[in-house]
């Protein structure tokens, strides 16, 4: 049986995690986020490397109509990938960034329609390139919790574990260009 000050004690330290993951979350998932596009634009700037890039460019080029050539559709992915990376790490020009990053993740999306057969080994099963694919779904939840800070907005704990108290908006973090409040 857990006693009442093991309680408290365990209580403590769950609110300081959360305090904590509510200052830091959004920061966090920024730079790691970030960090991803930036790698992985930088590595289509060299062809082959990526492991997605056959894949990658074949569906820019059916997606515009052949337009653009492989190498293009590859450099341009690439300047996307990076200048997304950048945007939401600086915050600079928030949303600019974050449509391009819903519009990327949209065309990403793509091969699961248009290229079944390289996507799926068999049902449920997915290949290297669909994996890849798949892990989209994360990134474009990490873009809509970006874009729920865009108006000020930050994580706010409305579970128990954080009492009235720690509610205010004081441990708040500022979206990028708001100034801080001193509240």
């Amino acid at each position: 049986m857990i006693k009442d000050q093991d309680r408290t004690s365990t209580r403590r330290y769950e609110e300081r995690f959360v305090r904590f993951s509510m200052r830091l979350g959004v920061p966090m998932l920024r730079a790691s986020i970030g960090v991803v596009f930036v790698w992985f634009g930088i590595v289509k700037f060299f062809p082959g490397i990526s492991p997605v890039d056959k894949l990658a460019v074949k569906t820019v080029g059916l997606l515009t109509l052949h337009i653009m050539s492989g190498d293009m559709c590859r450099l341009v992915l690439a300047f996307l990938e990076t200048g997304i990376g950048l945007g939401v790490i600086t915050g600079r020009l928030p949303r600019v960034t974050l449509t391009a990053l819903f519009l990327h993740m949209a065309g990403t999306l793509t091969p699961l329609v248009l290229f079944p057969h390289e996507i799926w080994k068999q049902p449920l099963v997915a290949s290297l390139e669909g994996q890849f694919i798949i892990k989209n779904f994360v990134l474009i939840s990490a873009g809509v919790s970006i874009t729920a800070t865009l108006l000020g907005g930050g994580l706010v704990a409305m579970d128990a574990a954080v009492s009235d108290h720690h509610r205010d908006t004081s441990h708040r973090v500022p979206s990028p260009g708001e100034e801080p409040s001193d509240q």
